[in-house]
């Protein structure tokens, strides 16, 4: 399949209106279930191999990393990080869908997606129509508020647009939507907040307690039989980066099990 490069510029929320009453399982307008495998179509300097200590990209995808965020990744010390066991802040939150790997997408309750990783045998929580609780203590993968956002009726799936600069890891979106095959009604919308510190890339490249990170899931079904599942993903940050940090994802379907294989998070 041809992937075309786009920027999603469905992100902004505005342009969809809120999926109606009913719990988030009964109204889902796109099935995310079973396993997906990641498929490296980008990026593959700084998601395959560890970057080198100090290597935000400059000039190749740039991380938008301000003098505070520059000092501490050149800070990074993976020994150190294996030592006070803290090997997983790589697969934290805000960098977890970088990592390749499989995911398992399962319903937990009718209001709660599960998304187990195979990679630093990690798992996300998706909480539907919830708010964080008070108190709550920070996490490496945070709380995650989801929420179904439909386009308004009448009305295909958005267009995309092209884009790029600093800050930006592009993958793309798929041609054009025929909605007779294709469940891009809507996207999956997740914010996730209460992280822990962690690594955008696991050369040290940081985020900090204080960083939001939201997502964007959409799935396609094509003619071959194959189907994808494309996540956005913006990291913003205060204390270590100058402007939001946009990464895309691509994943294919697998129609069972096979390959998963569920490892310890690696610090280097």
């Amino acid at each position: 399949m041809k992937i075309n490069p786009i920027l999603l510029v469905f992100i902004a929320s505005s342009a969809f209106a809120q999926a109606p009453a009913g719990s988030a399982k009964q109204r889902s307008p796109i099935d995310f279930t079973g396993y997906w495998v990641s498929v490296i179509t980008e990026g593959w300097r700084y998601r395959m191999i560890t970057p080198p200590k100090g290597d935000y990209g400059v000039g190749t995808w740039p991380l938008p990393l301000n003098p505070e965020g520059i000092r501490v990744l050149n800070l990074w010390d993976p020994a150190k990080d294996e030592s006070s066991g803290n090997a997983c802040k790589a697969y934290g939150g805000g960098g977890i869908m970088r990592i390749p790997g499989r995911i398992h997408v399962t319903w937990q309750d009718d209001n709660t997606l599960k998304l187990e990783y195979d990679a630093g045998t990690q798992t996300r929580i998706l909480h539907f129509g919830g708010t964080p609780p008070a108190n709550l203590q920070p996490s490496l993968q945070g709380y995650s508020v989801a929420s179904w956002e439909l386009p308004p009726a009448g009305r295909g799936a958005p267009a995309g647009g092209g884009g790029g600069g600093t800050g930006f890891e592009v993958a793309g979106t798929p041609p054009p939507v025929d909605g007779a095959k294709n469940q891009r009604a809507g996207v999956l919308k997740l914010v996730t907040t209460h992280l822990t510190p962690g690594y955008l890339r696991k050369n040290g490249a940081p985020y900090s307690a204080s960083a939001t990170v939201t997502e964007y899931f959409n799935r396609t079904n094509e003619a071959n039989g194959d189907s994808w599942l494309f996540n956005t993903t913006i990291v913003d940050d205060p204390v270590y980066l100058t402007g939001p940090y946009i990464t895309s994802e691509n994943f294919k379907h697998q129609a069972d099990a096979t390959g998963w294989n569920p490892t310890a998070c690696e610090a280097r």
